[in-house]
């Protein structure tokens, strides 16, 4: 009888003990809401982390810094698998709430493929061409830097881009359907050029994106072909 009151009790000290260590963890913030184990600054995978800006201010207040080394052994291509790793969903989740953060913006559709940005929104600005340009560089401020941006206010080519929401880089044809939709946005307003060398989507003067040549599309759209 002794000897099962004492385990009795020395289960209940351990039950005790471990709703104390879970209470100081989380109050600490050792906890995320899934329950599962990240340290004080949240360490997921995530390309920006969630929340309440109140409860982000100490952690955005941190510096990020990491090292990476290209691998010395020939041949060895690991060290592009970090391509893989954006996730275009997400980047299109944050595109958009950047976006309707814009004055007179408040309906933002986006699609984000492998080497283009493609947004569609509702604004009753004044300035079509401030307001695109300020929509186009929410966007360049998120994705990686070879990306072109391409925006329109033209609410009838919304159904288009949702469209493309199924598809893939490997979708047949998808190439030359990117092609036909980026023509119909470039009637629209596209915002300033980025810099001397690249024009107000982010083109390198001259250059080609990839599988076929922006600079093309836009002399077609203004000559009518």
């Amino acid at each position: 009888m002794r000897r099962a009151m004492l385990i009795a009790g020395m289960c209940g000290i351990a039950a005790l003990t471990a709703c104390n260590t879970n209470n100081s963890a989380t109050e600490k913030g050792l906890y995320n809401r899934t329950g599962n184990t990240i340290n004080v600054n949240d360490d997921r995978s995530e390309l920006y982390n969630r929340g309440d800006y109140r409860d982000l201010r100490n952690v955005s207040a941190d510096f990020g810094y990491v090292r990476h080394q290209r691998s010395g052994i020939l041949g060895d291509g690991g060290s592009n698998n970090h391509y893989a790793a954006i996730d275009r969903e997400q980047l299109a989740d944050i595109i958009g709430k950047y976006c309707t953060d814009v004055p007179n913006v408040d309906d933002v559709s986006t699609l984000v493929t492998d080497e283009e940005v493609l947004i569609v929104y509702k604004t009753d600005s004044k300035n079509r061409y401030k307001t695109a340009d300020q929509v186009k560089k929410m966007a360049m401020s998120v994705v990686p830097r070879w990306y072109h941006v391409y925006v329109t206010d033209n609410e009838r080519l919304r159904k288009n881009v949702e469209n493309f929401a199924t598809l893939d880089s490997n979708s047949r044809n998808i190439d030359s359907m990117i092609n036909g939709l980026v023509k119909q946005m470039l009637k629209s307003p596209q915002g300033r050029e980025m810099n001397n060398g690249e024009n107000a989507n982010g083109e390198t003067r001259g250059g080609i994106n990839d599988n076929f040549d922006r600079d093309n599309i836009r002399e077609n759209t203004k000559t009518g072909k």
